[in-house]
């Protein structure tokens, strides 16, 4: 569920997810007309994609681009291979944390070692994947339904873990508290397209 376009892979959906949701919520309906459709780039191999979550963690995005970047220039393509091979010291020296390279040395020995089969992720369903991935040390919950959006392109992830997917929320029923109730009476609404309602409630997190 994902096109390329030059040399950027983006998230796809098209009229038929966009029509269910409008009939399903007319709030979220209006918003979907205002805002038109999403590019949201994504990175179709889970490896790389985990490595690039776990870059990404609790830094800026401008910061976790920079030290993506320096990471691909020290050891080439990202796989489990060229990762083990690396000191890690170099990898920390591309800007992160002692904690944080170790934790992309791990993830990188669990796929040489065979503890996470990262090509054949892809036939397990959701929760299967949310399981065996958060197993490894510094891979939360969020961290893996961010990997089943932007990587896997499931189409019915909406995280309760996530702040701005909250306030989203929030913001476009008018609500000044959400509970878990709440969130998934609305999450169940979307299904079965609730990572392209995520999109739309990410764009009304900062009003």
């Amino acid at each position: 569920m994902y096109r390329k376009i030059g040399a950027e892979q983006i998230f796809q959906y098209g009229q038929r997810e966009i029509e269910y949701l409008k009939n399903k919520d007319e709030k979220l309906g209006t918003v979907i007309d205002k805002i038109g459709m999403i590019r949201r780039e994504i990175i179709p191999d889970p490896f790389a994609a985990l490595i690039s979550s776990i870059v990404s963690q609790q830094i800026s995005k401008k910061a976790a681009e920079t030290v993506w970047n320096r990471l691909n220039e020290l050891i080439g393509s990202i796989t489990p291979k060229s990762v083990v091979r690396a000191d890690l010291a170099e990898i920390k020296g591309c800007g992160m944390s002692e904690r944080k390279a170790g934790y992309i040395k791990g993830i990188a020995e669990a796929a040489i070692s065979g503890k996470v089969d990262f090509h054949t992720l892809s036939t397990l369903d959701d929760e299967e994947i949310i399981k065996k991935l958060s197993a490894l040390r510094g891979v939360g919950v969020w961290t893996v339904e961010m990997l089943l959006i932007f990587s896997f392109c499931r189409s019915d992830v909406v995280s309760y873990n996530d702040l701005g997917i909250r306030r989203g929320m929030m913001n476009l029923y008018g609500l000044k508290e959400l509970s878990k109730k709440d969130f998934e009476q609305y999450r169940r609404r979307y299904s079965p397209y609730g990572s392209i309602a995520s999109l739309y409630l990410w764009e009304l997190s900062s009003i």
